[in-house]
């Protein structure tokens, strides 16, 4: 089966199409690079010609709130019309749990115009909606870094390990379409001001991790309940400690 994956080398999607290729199907690593644009339209027409299955994992190079929202709904314009015309038969794309939660931040509103997109644009789908990637924990450090202080909400996160997503786009790639949304998450719950602090450690990082309720995570505020999913989520194997035993380096 041909299948086509944006944003195919990046984290998620390198390691999808990997597990793809293994099970003996055609992949087609779609990116700017290898002249295949969602924003722009060029390539995709020759890059989905006799593909059943396209999997949407490119992620929008600016986090400011208009670029955001400009990437997803032109990107999402674009692949989705290409897809109606080439006969696609299954749509996945990978979002954020929480998402419709979160709409203070413009990241989250750029996403929801994409799954809104998604819902509405006739071509049978499975949005899969993840929580954060153990792999992404360095960036939340780094957003609530002031001086040698991290302050950061202490509201539940259920972090998930890029191989577990990949795991799971895989199978759904090889899957009916749902014409739903499908949620997966980590298998471990601990609050985020806390297990920042256990990674700082461990990476024997010298800042100290302030709670604060009132931290904004990317321009929106949070509760126990704002990160974690409660809607019988897939969950992954792999714990923090075991993440980082194999894959985090200490300074």
């Amino acid at each position: 089966m041909k299948i086509v994956i944006i944003g195919g080398t990046g984290l998620i999607g390198s390691k999808t199409v990997e597990r793809l290729r293994k099970r003996g199907h055609d992949v087609i690593a779609a990116s700017p690079n290898s002249g295949v644009n969602a924003i722009t339209g060029e390539g995709l027409a020759e890059a989905l010609a006799g593909a059943e299955v396209v999997l949407d994992l490119a992620n929008s190079p600016s986090f400011e709130d208009k670029a955001v929202l400009e990437f997803f709904q032109i990107s999402g314009h674009n692949l989705l019309a290409a897809e109606k015309l080439a006969g696609v038969k299954h749509h996945v794309a990978l979002s954020v749990v929480g998402t419709e939660r979160l709409q203070e931040s413009g990241y989250f509103r750029g996403k929801l115009a994409q799954e809104k997109l998604i819902k509405a644009s006739g071509v049978p789908y499975t949005i899969v909606h993840s929580t954060q990637f153990m792999e992404f924990l360095a960036g939340i450090v780094q957003s609530g870094t002031v001086g040698q202080t991290v302050r950061l909400s202490p509201a539940y996160i259920q972090p998930i390990v890029s191989d577990d997503v990949a795991d799971v786009m895989a199978d759904v790639a090889l899957s009916a379409p749902a014409n739903a949304t499908i949620e997966i998450a980590g298998p471990e719950r601990a609050r985020l001001s806390d297990l920042v602090r256990r990674y700082l450690k461990a990476m024997k990082d010298p800042r100290t991790v302030e709670a604060d309720a009132e931290a904004k995570y990317f321009g929106a505020s949070l509760n126990d309940q704002s990160l974690v999913s409660d809607n019988n989520p897939r969950l992954g194997s792999i714990t923090f400690d075991q993440w980082f035993a194999k894959s985090a380096q200490p300074k």
